[in-house]
């Protein structure tokens, strides 16, 4: 069963989020496995997950909240 959360989260804070969803796709493409097409197609999808969540970040809509309180 699958489960959808929704979180509030600031650009600086998506933004964090994208650059480490980055490193984690980099990491992820450059991970030595053993040389087995099952290693491979595994770690594509990982990458087309990782992906595609990074794409969902960047069409999220912005919701302003009026004025920064900072």
């Amino acid at each position: 069963m699958n489960s959808i959360f929704q979180i509030e989260v600031s650009d600086q804070q998506r933004d964090v989020l994208l650059r480490g969803l980055r490193f984690v796709r980099r990491s992820t493409m450059l991970d030595v496995a053993h040389p087995i097409p099952e290693s491979d197609l595994r770690r594509d999808e990982t990458v087309r997950d990782i992906e595609n969540l990074m794409e969902q970040l960047l069409a999220a809509p912005a919701v302003d909240t009026g004025p920064s309180r900072v």
